[in-house]
């Protein structure tokens, strides 16, 4: 009997460290959305450099995406329909499309912990840090950030990779995470666990 490749289990990596990209792959298609368009441009670019680096130091990526209330579809589906966009929407999920090698689930609300399999993915991955960048500050990446200090991992929410409809919100968030949270919420161009294992 032929093997069927995609029923194949996936070989999930061991890593101490895990890049969460939360909402990444966003049509951004809602009310005062431009303003928030404008800044995710400038955060998925620094999303890509800090992704490249990780990599090399061997960090895994895992993508935690909503599903934007589409039950039917698969997350290559919203992929497909964000890369399509015109402009800087499309460019965004040209620019952040995951490798082969990533990890993708798909979310039904704000937190990537909320009814996601991510506890127990990060688990069987043995991953204590988490990297935690996306759309938006204020919302979804603050709310999955909170989730994971609630669920023991240390967390560093680069300010630089994050976007949110103004300044002022964004600045709140980091705020309240850096604060209240004890996230650190240092620039991308520096790890805060440089030299950790």
């Amino acid at each position: 009997m032929p093997r069927t490749r995609w029923l194949e289990p996936t070989q999930v990596p061991h890593r101490a460290e895990v890049l969460l990209l939360v909402d990444v792959i966003n049509p951004l298609q809602f009310p005062n959305a431009g303003p928030l368009l404008q800044e995710a441009v400038r955060a998925a670019r620094r999303i890509v450099r800090l992704k490249a680096r990780l990599r090399e130091k061997g960090v895994a990526t895992i993508y935690a995406n909503d599903n934007y209330g589409t039950w039917h579809s698969e997350f290559s589906d919203i992929l497909a329909a964000c890369q399509g966009l015109a402009g800087e929407r499309g460019e965004i999920a040209r620019l952040l499309a995951p490798d082969a090698e990533d990890l993708v689930i798909l979310k039904p609300q704000h937190s990537a912990f909320h009814s996601t399999p991510l506890l127990h993915l990060l688990g069987r991955m043995h991953a204590r840090r988490l990297v935690i960048v996306g759309f938006a500050a204020d919302m979804c990446v603050m709310l999955t950030a909170t989730d994971a200090r609630m669920s023991g991992y240390e967390v560093w929410v680069p300010s630089d990779c994050t976007a949110a409809e103004t300044p002022a919100r964004r600045q709140q968030a980091l705020r309240q995470l850096r604060q209240a949270f004890k996230c650190s919420v240092r620039a991308s161009a520096r790890s805060p666990w440089a030299g950790r294992n």
